[in-house]
């Protein structure tokens, strides 16, 4: 793992469709976008901030998530997602998250990975399972 400087920065893109939208509201018209959804492409974005300083055998694992979904994005609307890190402490890394549509924040808070040697992990999951 290289250094990994506090401010660099991840950014996802989605656009709102069906398929990222909630559908219990018993209304087509007031789906929004999920906020499983809202949350998956704040750690998506907040790896890929980590990538460029990982090497071949690591990756990033989610470890904390608090976050607040503040407004409704409708079906057809964009949203930017940002990860900016803001503290590194051995592979513990934590960041602020954002979700913006084309009109406000709709989302924000911090999120927490880890990054872990896929090889070992691969062996304590191996090892945790049952014979």
């Amino acid at each position: 793992m290289k250094l990994i400087p506090v401010g660099a920065c991840g950014r996802r893109h989605l656009l709102v469709t069906p398929e990222t939208a909630i559908d219990f509201l018993g209304d087509d018209r007031a789906r929004v976008l999920s906020t499983p959804h809202m949350i998956a492409y704040m750690e998506w974005a907040a790896r890929d901030a980590l990538l460029p300083y990982l090497d071949d055998n690591e990756d990033s694992l989610g470890t904390m998530v608090n976050v607040r979904h503040l407004a409704a994005t409708p079906i057809g609307m964009s949203v930017e997602f940002t990860a900016t890190v803001t503290a590194v402490d051995g592979r513990r890394v934590m960041f602020r998250v954002e979700a913006r549509d084309e009109a406000e924040l709709v989302g924000e808070g911090t999120h927490e990975r880890f990054v872990a040697d896929i090889p070992k992990l691969v062996a304590r999951l191996a090892a945790k399972r049952p014979r």
